[in-house]
């Protein structure tokens, strides 16, 4: 039986990298999480209020839903943004992503989730790279994403471009 998860991204390089290259990358770091994560589950791809590095303007939302298409290996090279390696990865298959700019606000939804047990402190548990989902909250979040979610090919451009803002490395993408 498949799981769901919250990938929590928080940065505009690594969302645009794992869009476009339909793969996510983990730390070092061993996390249980990381460690179930198996083909066919899916995640639901969150991206922080800092992530767009405006977080008085941007809220943490739900951009995306994507399939684990491969289990999590060691890769041959790490990933690297910034200072940070992330050496574990797997394949994904991106089914819906959002226009850039919308998605789903997590904030609103938190008391309905049961994976935020105490809504006042609930942006701790953002603090992993992957947050398991009980079913219900997966639907929630699914039902939630789906009217504003549209194909991949005609999203990701703005993602992109974001990615390589004043300091970015759009260059550094495939196709950038």
């Amino acid at each position: 039986m498949s799981e769901s998860y919250l990938l929590i991204l928080g940065d505009r390089e690594p969302i645009a990298w794992v869009l476009s290259e339909h793969r996510t990358a983990f730390p070092a770091t061993s996390r249980a999480e990381v460690d179930r994560l198996a083909e066919g589950d899916e995640l639901f791809v969150y991206a922080t209020r800092g992530a767009f590095r405006n977080p008085t303007r941007d809220r943490g939302r739900v951009i995306a839903r994507a399939v684990v298409a491969s289990p999590v290996a060691v890769l041959d090279e790490p990933v690297t943004f910034g200072d940070r390696a992330f050496p574990r990865g797997c394949d994904l298959r991106i089914d819906s992503l959002a226009p850039w700019g919308e998605g789903v606000e997590l904030r609103p939804l938190v008391e309905r989730l049961a994976a935020f047990p105490d809504a006042r402190s609930w942006s701790v548990r953002l603090r992993r790279p992957l947050l398991h989902l009980a079913e219900p909250d997966a639907a929630v979040l699914r039902d939630a994403l789906e009217p504003v979610a549209g194909p991949l090919e005609e999203n990701l451009a703005a993602y992109r471009q974001r990615a390589g803002g004043p300091g970015g490395s759009a260059a550094l993408l495939p196709g950038g």
